[in-house]
């Protein structure tokens, strides 16, 4: 083996942070090392009653064990083993009770750490002096002091061999400490990692913020989406009868105020979602199918037809999926401004049980084999009807584009 490796683990940071995290365990451990002086000193005492130093004796025990079964102390001691072990360790999740299982592991841990922290603490406050009167007296330094001290099987060596084994101590000290943070490192992800249900709550709760932020995005992308259609077509015709009919021009530069006015209402309503308070409600006005008439208006102020065709009242429609089933027909809209051509039927039953929505629009003839048409808008619908536990059927059918959507009520109600 080479020098420079065999010396390795004693100069290499990690050796040192180890080193540091056994040292707080046995800082840790010396309130409870000196209550149990205390109590070794109560019951030698005959003059106290050792009824009374056994009660005590249990009642201190009991509140000694709080900090090792405690949540705290975890969070605590896995805070630690990531900074000064360099172990990946997640932290706990938040609002997950901890199971009896994690806590006896945990509990293990912190009491194994207190224990092997104590003893280091011991080994470097006497091994280290020692070494260092062993080497100081190869320099003449401390003879008086070496001199009067015992050191069971090492008195009588002479001062060469004293100073060998003083620069052993701290190589043995040193390799003690590298190998004993090494244990630590492969250890703490089994006492101190995340319990099985543990894991299962953080995934829920990671899915949980990818669906927010799918959902946040399908916000963004249907009403922005929907509101720079509507704007570019207007101002595209607009600007083709600039000079030969001021009054339309006038008519669509008033749609695409409107238009924008409804961009920046939903905008912030989204950007709310983002700010949520400490109370957890967002603010900003949510989009249902009773805005359908002004989505409808909006459309057609681009030039492209609309036939509407509904059965049922929409306001008994639930919250959560007259709110969906605007974004789906606002994104069918968009679609068809964007990629067909007019007129489009859109029909709307609403019945007991379920809401159907169907959009029907003519096919541009470059467009007509093009069954991946819709891009993230018809992923965004998809995700939408299947969160709802609908149904969703989208593709050209014959010369037209038909989207056919079929929400439950029951189950939202």
């Amino acid at each position: 083996m080479k020098p420079r490796r065999f010396l390795l683990p004693l100069v290499a940071g990690s050796t040192w942070r180890r080193g540091v995290f056994l040292l707080l365990g046995g800082v840790l451990v010396l309130p409870y090392l000196l209550l149990a002086v205390t109590f070794v000193q109560l019951l030698t005492d005959s003059e106290i009653p050792r009824t009374l130093v056994l009660a005590l004796l249990v009642i201190a025990a009991a509140i000694a064990l709080v900090p090792v079964f405690g949540d705290g102390s975890r969070a605590l001691e896995i805070a630690a083993a990531r900074a000064l072990l360099g172990v990946d360790l997640p932290d706990p999740t938040p609002g997950h009770r901890v199971d009896r299982e994690t806590r006896l592991r945990s509990a293990l841990w912190i009491a194994t750490h207190l224990l092997v922290g104590g003893l280091v603490m011991g080994a470097l406050f006497s091994a280290l002096p020692m070494a260092v009167a062993f080497i100081a007296q190869q320099f003449g330094l401390g003879d008086e002091l070496v001199g009067r001290g015992e050191f069971g099987p090492l008195d009588g060596w002479g001062a060469g061999w004293m100073t060998v084994a003083g620069v052993a101590l701290l190589v043995g000290l040193g390799y003690a400490t590298a190998g004993l943070g090494a244990l630590a490192v492969s250890m703490a992800p089994v006492l101190l990692g995340p319990a099985q249900s543990e894991r299962i709550a953080t995934l829920e709760a990671r899915a949980a913020r990818l669906a927010e932020r799918n959902r946040l995005a399908r916000e963004l992308h249907d009403s922005v989406g929907h509101a720079l259609t509507v704007a570019t077509l207007q101002a595209g015709a607009a600007r083709a009868v600039l000079d030969q009919d001021p009054e339309f021009v006038r008519r669509a530069l008033a749609a695409i105020e409107d238009t924008g006015r409804s961009a920046m209402d939903d905008l912030d309503h989204v950007l709310g979602l983002l700010r949520e308070s400490d109370s957890g409600t967002a603010t900003g006005p949510q989009r249902t199918l009773a805005d359908l008439d002004r989505l409808v208006a909006d459309t057609r102020a681009t030039g492209l037809r609309v036939d509407c065709r509904r059965t049922g009242d929409p306001d008994t429609v639930p919250a959560a999926v007259s709110r969906e089933g605007y974004r789906i027909v606002q994104e069918g809209l968009t679609n068809a401004a964007r990629y067909g051509r007019g007129p489009v039927a859109l029909r709307l039953d609403v019945g007991p049980d379920t809401l159907e929505l169907e959009l029907v629009n003519d096919l541009v003839p470059a467009r007509r084999a093009g069954p991946g048409r819709g891009g993230r808008g018809l992923d965004g619908m998809r995700e939408r009807v299947l969160l709802l536990g609908g149904r969703l059927t989208a593709g050209p059918d014959a010369e037209r584009w038909r989207v056919r959507v079929r929400l439950p009520l029951e189950g939202a109600r």
